[in-house]
Formats: C-alpha cells, structure tokens, sequence
C-alpha cells in the first residue's frame, strides 16, 4: 500500500483536525491535511442538499484537483461535500470514510466512525467508545523522554490537570474554577506531589486567572499559553489525571494513557456527553472527581489504532 496516499479534509477546528490526523496516521498512508473552505450558498446549506459537481476549495495555496488520493478522511460537515464529490469525480476509486456523526445515511460514505453515545447506525459503522486521537505510545515514549529532565526533580505522585472551558452545553464561569481549583488544591495537599495543569484555548483569560490565583500557594504548575505546548509531556509523565468533562476528545485522550483518570462535572451537560460518561465510569475507566484519592487500573485499550487497522483491511479488500 506504499504507493497509496490520503487526504485529510476539515474545517481547520483542533477538536476535528485531532481525530482526523489520529485517523490517518493510524492508517498509515501517507497524507496531506487540506482545510475546506466552502462558498455561499452551500455553506449556509445541510450537505444533504449539495448537488452534484460542488466541490469547494482548500485556504490558501493548497487545491482540491486530480489526481485524486485513494481514501479521503473528512470531519466536519463542511467537509462532507467536497469528500463525496472528490469520490464522484475519481470514478468511485476514492475511499471515504466521515468521522462523528454526519447527519446523513451511512450509505452516503464507504465508512463513518462514531462514538457510541451519537446512537448512529448503519452497515458500515465503526462504532467507539469515545473520540478518536493522536495519543499513541510511541508518541507518549518520545515525549516522556523530552520532558524527563524538566520534571525529574518535580515531588511525586504528578497529578496531570487537563482544563477544558464553556461550549454550547456546559458551563465553566470563574465560580466554577474557583470551585474546581480549590478541589484541586485540597486534593494535592491530601495526596502531596505536583499539579501539572494545561489550560486549553476555551478555558479563557478570566478563568485562568482564578485559576492560577487559587493555586499560587500549591505545589502547581501552570502552563502560561508560550512555547511547546506539554499537553503530551503531561499525559506520559502522569500518575494520574484530572479532567473537566467538556470535552470529550480530551478524556477520551486521557483514557488513552491507561492511567487513573478523573473527570469534575461542570454544569450543564446534555444526553450524549451523559451517556458517554456513564459508558466510561461504568467500565471502570474513569472515576468523578470530588477531592477524594483513589487508586484502581483497566484494560489498555487504543481504539483510533483498532479504526485503522479495519480501514486498511476495507481498503486492502478494495484493491
């Protein structure tokens, strides 16, 4: 399959960009990521009712033309338009494959991987757990290397924190952090070691303050948004992890370490990120966080690598 090649189509958004690399590289065709731009009126439309022969543009220098790869990896609604058009004009040749729920019958699609909690089904469904990533052990091995000499020194166990933010379903106000971080505060005063804390880019300047106030006087350090992010360093030089709930990407990632992981409820929520929760919590896989330190294990498990596999099976079978 060395001859093969794959692209990866989204709206440029770090959540699908995530999934969809995770995808390919655990298929492991080489592959170009191409970012979809999509003009009026087909943006403002469902793709469902995309006619024929639209196909959209790549930003920037980059195309969508012939030759055309032979699987193309799209997330995003916008990207699903030009996906199946690029499968049109290749004669059926390109193989695609939608990752998250696409809104439309998986018959539109040679595959669509989904998580379980999307309650989305059809005959060629790979269904998961949780979300596709790029949190690998080849990855974690290189980055636990990287950053070994930056936290040899660091009082054990490291509590590795991952900070989401508000979206449209949940709630993250400086109330809450205050909450949250004085959870977090308590918590490394009764179990002792180090706080390793990344902020993401919707956690917010407000909420980081409070944050990083609330734990000036803890064992804590605060990742300040400049140079390499350590989000990978973090995750491989963990003992165990706390995560907000927001984001499913991000447990789904933290589960990938096999490590404990505990995940703080925020306000808010709806059905789907409750039903991937309690698949998680039920499993044994992840624990809520109140404050109390716990120690249990679970199965490794590496779904994006499982995906792959079976997407080059289908591909190989194809050939």
């Amino acid at each position: 399959m060395s001859e093969k090649f794959a692209w990866v189509l989204t709206e440029g958004m770090a959540g699908m960009v995530t999934q969809a690399v995770g995808l390919a590289e655990a298929v492991g065709l080489p592959f170009i990521q191409k970012t979809v731009a999509v003009q009026p009126p087909w943006r403002w439309l469902p793709p469902r009712f995309w006619p024929p022969g639209v196909l959209g543009t790549a930003r920037g220098d980059d195309t969508l033309a012939a030759p055309w790869p032979d699987l193309v990896i799209s997330c995003g609604r916008k990207s699903i338009g030009p996906a199946r058009e690029i499968r049109r004009r290749s004669g059926g040749r390109t193989f695609i494959v939608h990752v998250q729920d696409p809104h439309l019958p998986s018959r539109a699609f040679d595959a669509v991987v989904v998580a379980s909690h999307d309650r989305y089904a059809g005959a060629n469904v790979i269904e998961t757990k949780g979300a596709l990533h790029r949190v690998t052990p080849e990855r974690l091995r290189a980055a636990a290397e990287e950053y070994a000499s930056a936290l040899a020194e660091l009082p054990r166990p490291l509590t590795t924190v991952l900070v989401g933010g508000p979206n449209r379903v949940y709630q993250l106000t400086p109330q809450v952090m205050a909450d949250f971080a004085t959870r977090l505060a308590a918590f490394a005063r009764d179990n002792g070691g180090t706080l390793l804390v990344t902020p993401s880019r919707r956690t917010g300047a407000e909420n980081e303050a409070v944050l990083r106030e609330t734990l000036r006087e803890s064992r804590a350090i605060v990742w300040d948004g400049s140079g390499d992010n350590p989000y990978f360093g973090y995750l491989a030089h963990a003992d165990q992890i706390v995560a907000t709930c927001d984001s499913v990407s991000m447990v789904s990632e933290a589960c990938a370490t096999g490590k404990p992981v505990y995940v703080y409820d925020l306000p808010g929520g709806s059905e789907k990120f409750r039903r991937f929760h309690s698949l998680l919590q039920n499993e044994g896989i992840t624990r809520p966080f109140t404050g109390v330190v716990s120690e249990w294990s679970y199965p490794y498990f590496d779904e994006t690598a499982e995906v792959g596999a079976e997407i080059r099976r289908r591909l190989e079978r194809r050939s």
